[in-house]
């Protein structure tokens, strides 16, 4: 057992002064006192606390390639799948080690920026040539260990590919590294479920990829495969698709899904930037959370998600950085309001209301939705939670003079300097005044990665 201590707190009924949090040994709260007295012992911590953000779509081995798909190719019209293509090229020579490598790097930045937890989506299983490795699970193994090395909370979710396109069209040879049947990907899930059933920091789920590359009996399987673990999809991010699934099936790609499932609250639903208003409110009354990552959304040229009408009618959702063109929870929600704001030509469009924060909607929400996407207990400063907290610095210039939820408005609409202090993930510190301990090797590791591979 240990106590942490911190000056003021955002806890679940509001802000609070000298705040101790009490921490058993597998990382989770056990008691919250606010008006404390420091006891002897208690670790002190500056700053203002706030319960961590869960990061809820991650494809770890993007980083490598971030900024690398800026250049314009030889005809018009670039697009998403143009800048898939050579995301697959990019791919194909990264072994374990670089993976890992990788993937260290990029939770280090995450952490750095605020997030305590991701949802690796996690679709690299095979060696180069499409071949299992010796353990099929070789790489869901190296992308915990990346995550444990740098501190972070997980929840591995096993990607299934198993089709190019709708009707089970054959794959591409792009696509070969990602491929499982529906036996071996079962068998994988069994796996890593046994491996892994016992750790605190770790939970393990399903990622049926998307429906095109998933066809209807897969998909039914994938779903039952584990009912009390996260089920996240990819769905109606593009035009292209809601076009070849209106082709296929006569309905809108939510629209079937909705249909054809009993999407609830273990669901999550990656993107679903085109719906339309009856698939806003179907998908906000499910329970299912809207996984959101506005800037890979506006890096891939996707479209907006209609966060105005679906948060009106209680939708949920929460913030990923996906393809990891910037890896900041800041940027996230910033973009998410701003792209409101953008086509509805209003402010605060996602406040909730009159003479509300902003910041604060979108920070709780955004926590509110990463816990219940992740499978975890956790985005609040409670007994039985994990015990992941953020520490904005309250001193820095541009939260000076701040209090309570303007913190938080500051910290998501104020600038573009780094404003997380320190960070707690399991009641251990893993960032400390803005660093983290094995910074400086994790990025040689990664840089000589990455320096082969781009080569």
């Amino acid at each position: 057992m240990r106590t942490l201590f911190f000056r003021t707190a955002l806890l679940p009924d509001g802000w609070a002064e000298d705040v101790a949090v009490s921490v058993d040994g597998r990382g989770f709260i056990t008691a919250v006192e606010a008006g404390a007295r420091p006891e002897a012992g208690a670790e002190r911590l500056s700053g203002a606390a706030l319960a961590g953000i869960a990061n809820l779509h991650s494809h770890a081995h993007q980083r490598a390639i971030a900024g690398l798909g800026e250049r314009s190719g030889a005809g018009a019209g670039d697009s998403f799948w143009s800048w898939r293509a050579a995301m697959y090229r990019a791919v194909e020579r990264m072994t374990p080690d670089d993976f890992e490598a990788v993937a260290t790097q990029l939770y280090v930045e995450m952490l750095k920026a605020g997030f305590t937890a991701v949802a690796e989506f996690h679709y690299l299983h095979h060696d180069r040539d499409g071949r299992p490795y010796a353990d099929p699970a070789e790489m869901a193994h190296r992308v915990v260990a990346a995550a444990r090395s740098a501190g972070i909370a997980m929840t591995l979710l096993p990607v299934l590919y198993a089709a190019g396109g709708f009707g089970g069209r054959p794959p591409a040879e792009g696509q070969r590294r990602f491929l499982f049947d529906g036996d071996g990907f079962a068998g994988l899930i069994e796996g890593l479920r046994h491996r892994y059933a016992d750790a605190a920091d770790v939970v393990v789920g399903v990622a049926p990829h998307s429906l095109r590359a998933v066809p209807p009996e897969l998909l039914a399987r994938v779903a039952a495969l584990a009912p009390d673990a996260p089920l996240h999809i990819h769905i109606a991010e593009q035009p292209q698709e809601v076009a070849d699934c209106l082709a296929h099936t006569g309905r809108r790609p939510v629209q079937w899904l909705l249909d054809e499932h009993a999407v609830d609250g273990r669901w999550c639903l990656i993107h679903a930037t085109h719906v339309d208003a009856d698939e806003v409110w179907r998908l906000a009354a499910s329970g299912a959370v809207a996984g959101l990552c506005p800037t890979t959304e506006a890096n891939l040229g996707d479209g907006i998600f209609p966060a105005e009408p679906f948060l009106g009618q209680g939708g949920r959702f929460g913030i990923g950085s996906d393809s990891h063109i910037s890896v900041s929870p800041v940027e996230e929600l910033r973009w998410l309001e701003y792209a409101q704001r953008l086509t509805t030509g209003r402010r605060a469009v996602l406040a909730g209301g009159p003479e509300r924060s902003t910041g604060r909607r979108l920070v709780e929400a955004a926590q509110a939705g990463g816990a219940q996407a992740g499978g975890m207990p956790m985005g609040r400063i409670a007994v039985g939670c994990r015990a992941d907290m953020v520490l904005l610095d309250d001193g820095h210039p541009l939260l000076a003079g701040r209090r309570g939820d303007a913190l938080l408005d500051g910290w998501i609409f104020a600038g573009n300097v780094p404003l997380v202090r320190h960070v707690v993930v399991g009641g251990r510190v893993v960032v400390r005044d803005g660093r983290h301990p094995a910074e400086d090797e994790v990025a040689r590791r990664f840089m000589d990665a990455v320096e082969r591979l781009t080569q």
